[in-house]
């Protein structure tokens, strides 16, 4: 599944970091109590998760009485996805911008900077 263009609001993407968590088909009373401290009813979960359904971010199957829901895409891909389009929109395609940006402000611990000197070092080698 393509993640490109795909909008996923900041109370869905909560949604979905549950539903990759569980690691197998989980519920709506499942993926609730790993929310509830959101204080969500149970109509505004079935809402989010329609709409990922729509969005094709998660596949639902009926089992019994309940959906079960998967993701259709990873965190992985989810989260590449939107940094290729914050670097694209925000810092006009410019991903060194964007890592400027995060050490002007501090952003990365030294353990941080160790473990991108082995990325770009493993990527030259």
């Amino acid at each position: 599944m393509s993640t490109e263009n795909m909008n996923i609001g900041e109370a869905e993407l909560e949604i979905m970091k549950v539903v990759w968590n569980a690691k197998e088909p989980i519920n709506a009373n499942a993926i609730g109590k790993a929310v509830e401290r959101r204080g969500w009813k149970r109509t505004t979960i079935a809402t989010f998760l329609a709409r990922l359904v729509d969005k094709g971010a998660l596949a639902a199957e009926r089992n019994g009485k309940a959906l079960y829901y998967t993701p259709l895409i990873t965190a992985s891909e989810y989260k590449k996805s939107q940094a290729k389009t914050l670097i694209q929109t925000v810092f006009d395609g410019s991903a060194q911008d964007l890592v400027a940006a995060l050490f002007e402000e501090h952003a990365f611990s030294d353990e941080d900077i160790k473990e991108l000197r082995a990325i770009f070092e493993e990527q030259e080698g």
